[in-house]
This record gives C-alpha cells, sequence and structure tokens, in this order.
C-alpha cells in the first residue's frame, strides 16, 4: 500500500516539473490538473473523501477552468507548435 503512495506522490513531482518547465501554456495547465488529481486520489487512499472531492472539483475542476479561460482571453491558447 505503501507503493501506491510513493507512485502517488511521484506522478504529483513529476507532474509538477512539467508544468514548470514546459513552454507550451495549455500543456503545463494540463499538468497542472494531474498534480490537483493526483493529490484527490491520495486523499482518497488516506480515507478523507470530503477534502478529496473537494481537492478535485476546486484544484482539478474549477481552477483549471479558470486558467484555461485567462489564457483564451490572453490569447495565449495554442494546441498546436505553429508559430501563428
Amino acid at each position: 500500500m505503501m507503493m501506491l503512495a510513493a507512485l502517488l506522490v511521484l506522478i504529483m513531482l513529476i507532474a509538477a516539473l512539467a508544468a514548470l518547465l514546459l513552454r507550451n501554456a495549455v500543456a503545463a495547465v494540463a499538468a497542472f490538473a494531474v498534480v490537483s488529481l493526483a493529490l484527490s486520489v491520495l486523499f482518497v487512499w488516506l480515507r478523507a473523501p470530503d477534502v478529496a472531492l473537494t481537492e478535485a472539483a476546486v484544484g482539478g475542476g474549477l481552477s483549471s477552468l479558470i486558467l484555461a479561460l485567462a489564457l483564451r482571453r490572453l490569447g495565449l491558447w495554442r494546441v498546436g507548435g505553429s508559430n501563428e
């Protein structure tokens, strides 16, 4: 069971580093959502379903949506690698 926690922490660390180092802003938002969703799974494993549900809704859902809408508003919403 400790392997699951270690795997989730490793996923969170890799996704957090990816969010910091990625040049594509859309990919960075997606990596941020992965961190939040992995944290919510960790909370479920720690038997805190109320905290997990809140983290998934606010961290994974609402914050990612707000960041994505901000990227679109700023004109930084580019999924492809084209330089337009």
